[in-house]
C-alpha cells in the first residue's frame, strides 16, 4: 500500500528510489538497489524475496522482465503483489497484480517508472511522472522527493501518510542516499529534512571514504577537514 518511483539521472548517472506510504519503516522493505545490478521496488503485500532473489537473478544475467517473470510465477501470492525493476542495461519491467487494492497501476518511461497500489487515483502516478520529468532542473535526490510531493498533493495514499524513503546510489558499492523516515505525521517533509541536512556534512565527508578507486580513503584527520570544508565551499559558490 504505497507508490515509488525508481528512476536514473541523466547526468550524474546516479540509480535512485523513493517511495512514501502509510505504513511504518517503508525504507525497510521496499526499495532495494546494487550498483551495477540494478533497482528493485517491491510493494503492495509486500514480498522481500523479490528485492533480494530478484538482485540475484539480475546479476546472473537476466533482464528485468525475465527477473519478474520469475519472481512472479513462483509466487502464490502474485495477485496481491506490485513491483518494478530496472536492470543494469536500463530496461524496466513492472507488475500489478489483479488483487492488489484500487486503486493500482504502475506507469514505465524510457528512464524511470512509478508505481503505487491503495492510492486516491491515477493522478497520483501521472502527477509524480510529471513532476519528474519536469524538474530536471533540481539535483536527483531533491527532484524525487519533488515527485512523490507532486503525488502526495493529487492524494497520495488514500489511507494517509507514515513513512517515506529515498535510496541512490552512484559508482560506488554503498549507497550515496539512504534516508529512512519511519513514523512521522509529515514523512516527505522530514524527508526532505534530512537531505537538506546531509548536504551540511555527510555528503562532503562521503568524498573522502574508503571508494573503489581508493579502498582506504582518507584517514589524516586534517586532510579531511579541509577537504571537506573545500567542499562545503565549493557548494556554497555553485
Amino acid at each position: 500500500m504505497t507508490w515509488s518511483i525508481i528512476a536514473k539521472d541523466a547526468t550524474t548517472g546516479q540509480i535512485g528510489i523513493a517511495v512514501s506510504t502509510c505504513a511504518f519503516a517503508v525504507g525497510a522493505r521496499v526499495p532495494f538497489i546494487e550498483t551495477g545490478t540494478g533497482a528493485i521496488a517491491s510493494q503492495a503485500f509486500v514480498n522481500p524475496f523479490y528485492g533480494l532473489r530478484g538482485m540475484a537473478l539480475l546479476r546472473a544475467g537476466a533482464t528485468a522482465q525475465q527477473a519478474l517473470d520469475i519472481l512472479t510465477a513462483q509466487d502464490e501470492g502474485r495477485g496481491q503483489r506490485q513491483a518494478h525493476i530496472r536492470d543494469h542495461a536500463g530496461r524496466i519491467a513492472a507488475y500489478t497484480g489483479a488483487d492488489c487494492v484500487p486503486w493500482c497501476g504502475h506507469l514505465v518511461r524510457e528512464t524511470f517508472s512509478v508505481a503505487g497500489n491503495m492510492l486516491a487515483g491515477p493522478e497520483v502516478i501521472a502527477e509524480t511522472a510529471r513532476v519528474f520529468e519536469g524538474r530536471t532542473d533540481l539535483p536527483f535526490a531533491k527532484r524525487l522527493i519533488a515527485a512523490l510531493k507532486a503525488g502526495e498533493a493529487a492524494g497520495g495514499d488514500k489511507r494517509g501518510k507514515q513513512s517515506a524513503a529515498l535510496l541512490i546510489h552512484d559508482d560506488e558499492e554503498y549507497a550515496l542516499f539512504d534516508l529512512r523516515v519511519d513514523d512521522h505525521a509529515d514523512p516527505l517533509a522530514e524527508l526532505e529534512r534530512l537531505e537538506r541536512v546531509a548536504h551540511e556534512r555527510y555528503l562532503h565527508y562521503r568524498k573522502v571514504m574508503p571508494r573503489r578507486g581508493d579502498p582506504s580513503g582518507v584517514t589524516n584527520r586534517d586532510d579531511i577537514e579541509r577537504l571537506i570544508a573545500q567542499s562545503i565551499a565549493a557548494e556554497a559558490q555553485g
